[in-house]
C-alpha cells in the first residue's frame, strides 16, 4: 500500500528577501548609514522578489516589506543627510559677527 502525505512541505524561503527586510529595518534604525543600508535593501528586494516568482520560493511579503522599509529609510536619512549638509555648508560659509 502506497502512503500519502496530506501535509505539504512550505516552500523554501529566498535568501534574498529575508536579507532585505533585515536591511530595511536596519535603514530606518540606524542613523546616518540608513541611507546606504536602505538602498542596498531595496536592490536586494528586488532580486528577492524575481527570485520568489521565477523558482517559486517563499518570502514575497518579506521582500516587499523589505522594499517599502528600504524606501522609507533611504528617503528619511536622504532628506536627513541633505538638511546636514545644508547646515553646515552655511555655518561654515558665513562670517562670524563681532
Amino acid at each position: 500500500m502506497e502512503e500519502q502525505n496530506y501535509y505539504a512541505t512550505p516552500p523554501q524561503t529566498s535568501g534574498k528577501a529575508i536579507a532585505s527586510m533585515v536591511l530595511g529595518i536596519l535603514s530606518i534604525i540606524i542613523p546616518y548609514l540608513g541611507f546606504i543600508l536602505g538602498i542596498i535593501a531595496i536592490v536586494f528586494a528586488k532580486k528577492g522578489m524575481n527570485e520568489t516568482a521565477e523558482q517559486k520560493q517563499g518570502g514575497r511579503g518579506m521582500a516587499i516589506a523589505g522594499l517599502t522599509t528600504g524606501i522609507i529609510g533611504t528617503v528619511l536619512y536622504g532628506i536627513l543627510d541633505v538638511f546636514l549638509i545644508i547646515v553646515i555648508f552655511f555655518t561654515v560659509s558665513t562670517p562670524p559677527t563681532i
